[in-house]
Parts: structure tokens; C-alpha cells; sequence
């Protein structure tokens, strides 16, 4: 008599028809990422039930398990007492702006704010990601979890890539191009906070992504954190377009809308030379058009972030404070070039 695999019965909750199949509850959802992650599933399982979760899209119980079994998972991996104050997920990449959220970042960092950020690169041809870019900018990556807390320590800002992170993530993300589509890995990925920090930022390009990660948040027990329709799917405003915003603070689910910074859109660059970024931290970026645009999106991100650390609650309240922020970064974090 042939015994069923223990992991069939959660391919059949996903795909057993029409009016037969369900989404996993919380409890499911932890249990079968764990037993992905630990290796007890077959290759044929695996592609099967993260096609179906494409298919049927994640809700928050599933989003929250499956980002709970991977916490605990790399739980041992993390040296006791590492800490960051903001988790700042980087999973899309970029194609149409250049990076701003990472002079963002850096400018946090600069203002005594620990900034851990994760992602992963190279899933979607014709993208920018923030490996590559933080490489030409001179700033390095952390392969281990002590050159984490180095970085940390030294410089407020640290970026671990999900081959570094959780190995076994990365390698459900590079079957993109078997599947011809993305796995359910790049939305719960950014609901990890590996660190626990109390900020947890993360950007969407779908704002229908937004009710179920914040009610995701709530099962994780993240007091603040906020979710930002962003340019490109990362966590970078666009000054050209509405602010959308979906908050988990303290348990309250808030949506929440900000109008543009400028009355006129801009004109999308044709290129996008990575020297711009540079350029823009040292005050020497020439081309106005761009200049502008640029500024509008690191401060309207720091604004952003605000909002999410409770600096302010109106729009000019984090705006101001975005300034203050930027206004005392370090100049010599990046090379002149």
C-alpha cells in the first residue's frame, strides 16, 4: 500500500477544485513553510503549491504564517542582542527612477537611526537593485550575520541579500524564470523584520496587497508599521502622485492618503546614470528637471518614514522633520565622483 506523503494534504487545501479547495489558516500556513524550508517536500510540491498561492494571491493569515515558520527558522542563525530600529524590505527593483529611497536610507542612518535593509536581485531582467547599486556607491553588503552587526554598529545602515538571509527563500525566488512568474516569496519576504526592529517599512505596487499585509502585521505582533504604494514597488514616494499608505500602528489598521508634492508631473529620464545618485548627495546634481524630482523623492520617503515613527502625523509635520534629516547627513558617507 503506498503512504501518502505528509505533504500532500497541503496541496490539496489549495487545489482540490473549484468549491473543494480553501485557503490555509494561520496554523497551516506555518506548518507547511516549515516543512518547505526544512527540505520535506518534494520539487513537484513546491512549484504546485506556490503557483496555486499565485493563483488564488495570499491573504494576511497565510502572508503571516509563512513569514512566521521563516522567522523562527533563521532564528538560531542571529546573534543574540543584534537590533536595528527600522526593517526596510527592497524586493522590486527599479526600471523607471533611480533608487532614491537608498540616499533615504543612508541619510537615516546618519541621524543615529539603525537601518537594516534585505532583499533580493536579479528575478526580473531589466531592473535595478539595491545590491548593485549600494556597490558603486562604495557602501558594502553583509554576507554573514556578523558583518550585520558590524555594520551596524560602525555606520547605522546594513543591506543583507536573501541568499544571505535564508538561502532556502532565494532558491524558491530564482525559479522565476522556470514558473515565468513570482512566488508567493516576494510578499511575505517583506513582512520577515529578521531583527524585530519596532519600524517595519515596506513598499507595494499593488495597493490591493495593502489591507491583507497589514492585517499580517497584526498577527506578527508589529506595533508600527506601514506600508507605502511606491514607485516601482519599493519603499520610495513618488512626489509626483497621491502618498497611499496602509498603517499597522499598535493594532489599528489605517489607510491613509497624502496629496503630491509638485502641481505638474515630471518627465521621466531617458537614463538613469547611477552617478546621479552621488551626485544628488553632495548638492551637485545639474540637471533641475531631475534634481527636483530626485529631492522630492527622498524627502517625501523620509516623510513617509516619519509618519511611520510617529515624528508627526500631518504631511508638513513629517516633511519638516524629513528636512531635518537630510539636512544632517554626512556628507563624507559617499565618495565624491
Amino acid at each position: 500500500m503506498t503512504v501518502e506523503h505528509p505533504f500532500a494534504q497541503y496541496v490539496r487545501i489549495l487545489g482540490k477544485g473549484r468549491k473543494g479547495s480553501r485557503s490555509y489558516t494561520y496554523e497551516e500556513a506555518l506548518a507547511a513553510m516549515g516543512m518547505i524550508l526544512r527540505g520535506e517536500v518534494e520539487d513537484v510540491q513546491l512549484g504546485a503549491v506556490m503557483m496555486l498561492l499565485r493563483v488564488k494571491e495570499e491573504n494576511g493569515d497565510e502572508l503571516a504564517g509563512f513569514a512566521q515558520a521563516t522567522k523562527d527558522f533563521m532564528a538560531s542563525n542571529i546573534p543574540v542582542g543584534l537590533s536595528a530600529d527600522v526593517d526596510w524590505s527592497s524586493y522590486a527593483g527599479k526600471r523607471r527612477q533611480l533608487p532614491w529611497y537608498l540616499l533615504a536610507a543612508l541619510a537615516l542612518a546618519d541621524n543615529g537611526i539603525r537601518v537594516f535593509m534585505h532583499g533580493a536581485e536579479g528575478h526580473t531582467e531589466g531592473r535595478i537593485y539595491t545590491s548593485e547599486v549600494l556597490t558603486q556607491l562604495g557602501i558594502p553588503l553583509a554576507n554573514t550575520w556578523q558583518q550585520a552587526q558590524s555594520q551596524l554598529d560602525a555606520q547605522h545602515f546594513c543591506y543583507m541579500g536573501m541568499a544571505q538571509l535564508c538561502p532556502e527563500l532565494q532558491r524558491i525566488i530564482d525559479l522565476r524564470n522556470t514558473f515565468g512568474l513570482r512566488s508567493p516569496v516576494h510578499s511575505f519576504a517583506r513582512l520577515l523584520n529578521p531583527l524585530n526592529a519596532p519600524f517595519v517599512t515596506q513598499g507595494i505596487f499593488h495597493p490591493g496587497y495593502g489591507p491583507s499585509h497589514q492585517s499580517s502585521a497584526n498577527k506578527l505582533g508589529y506595533q508600527r508599521l506601514s506600508i507605502l504604494k511606491g514607485e516601482g514597488g519599493e519603499c520610495e514616494a513618488n512626489p509626483d502622485a497621491v502618498f497611499k499608505m496602509h498603517h499597522c500602528f499598535n493594532g489599528d489598521l489605517i489607510e491613509e492618503e497624502w496629496p503630491p508634492m509638485f502641481e505638474r508631473r515630471h518627465v521621466k529620464p531617458a537614463e538613469l546614470p547611477l552617478s546621479h545618485l552621488n551626485q544628488l548627495w553632495h548638492n551637485q546634481l545639474a540637471d533641475d528637471e531631475n534634481r527636483e524630482y530626485a529631492l522630492g523623492a527622498v524627502l517625501g520617503t523620509l516623510a513617509y518614514v516619519a509618519r511611520l515613527m510617529g515624528k508627526g502625523q500631518s504631511q508638513s509635520e513629517c516633511l519638516a522633520q524629513a528636512q531635518t534629516w537630510w539636512d544632517n547627513r554626512n556628507p563624507e558617507r559617499l565618495a565624491r565622483r
